[in-house]
């Protein structure tokens, strides 16, 4: 399989990746827990604690940003984002931890839609990790402090199914890397079967959970030859079928990003620049070969 020409940050850059390993481009930017490319180049991340950017990669200006910690009724509230999506009409849609809740806003920075999020553990910190609108317009969101994957209706904002991930019969442990353990579930993406592929943070592990909340696939921390999961962070299902799995806080030596075949869970690719890139790589995105180049 070929290597992939990826986005992603680490050690203070925003970088990308060249298939062939090489640096096609690069900013100084801080830590993430997001980021989209959209189809024109600019780039959707996190700036700081609470607000939203978008980078003209050309200029490598921000060109345009929300502020969550100040718009639409959170001023003087504490308030974290970790996830958010741009969407094909131009609204944004941002998951802020604290005041709890999933919102859209548009260009102008106006409330267009707002639902309350279920959080049984509140911290500004773990409400959220990583959520996603559906193409049934419902939300998907990772409630990383809750160890819940939970699906809201867009309407009503009523939960329609909800998955509390697994400790397996172990007992939780502190720590970021492959010592520790828990169920702060990181990211969730739902299936074209209707099944929801979920990676469990610091449970070092991906499962395949169907409608009925039975798992019908999982890879654990060392099921990958030569390879130690700790945590697992991002998630994508590429146009091939296969699945790249981000691998933070794991350690020299050990892959930050793994592309999977899922049917045989033969690791087809794998990314290890720790040297480069630190051990905090969080966040990633699989840029087409031939796409828009961002320099």
């Amino acid at each position: 399989m070929a290597a992939q020409r990826v986005i992603l940050q680490g050690n203070g850059k925003l970088t990308v990746v060249k298939a062939d390993g090489s640096t096609e481009w690069d900013m100084n930017w801080g830590g993430i827990h997001d980021i989209h490319v959209i189809k024109n180049g600019h780039i959707f991340v996190q700036q700081g604690a609470a607000r939203v950017a978008e980078i003209d990669p050309q200029t490598k200006q921000v060109v345009w940003s929300y502020d969550s910690e100040t718009q639409n009724g959170n001023a003087g509230k504490k308030v974290e984002v970790h996830a958010f999506q741009p969407l094909d009409d131009g609204r944004l849609m941002i998951a802020e931890s604290g005041p709890a809740r999933i919102i859209e806003v548009d260009r102008d920075g106006k409330l267009l839609k707002e639902v309350k999020l279920k959080v049984n553990h509140p911290h500004p910190h773990t409400d959220t990790r990583l959520a996603r609108k559906l193409t049934n317009g419902n939300y998907l969101v990772c409630h990383e402090g809750d160890g819940f994957v939970r699906e809201y209706d867009n309407k009503s904002g009523e939960i329609v199914w909800e998955y509390e991930v697994p400790l397996f019969g172990k007992e939780p442990k502190g720590g970021h890397g492959p010592e520790a353990f828990g169920n702060k579930c990181f990211a969730a993406v739902r299936l074209p079967n209707g099944h929801t592929l979920i990676t469990t943070g610091n449970g070092h592990s991906v499962i395949e959970v169907a409608a009925d909340k039975q798992i019908v696939w999982k890879i654990e921390q060392t099921d990958l030859p030569g390879i130690t999961l700790a945590w697992v962070t991002t998630l994508e299902v590429l146009p091939n079928g296969n699945y790249l799995i981000g691998n933070c806080h794991a350690g020299p030596h050990q892959p930050q990003l793994i592309e999977l075949e899922p049917k045989t869970k033969e690791v087809v690719w794998k990314f290890e620049r720790h040297a480069t890139f630190g051990n905090d790589v969080s966040n990633s995105q699989v840029l087409e070969p031939s796409g828009t180049s961002l320099r």
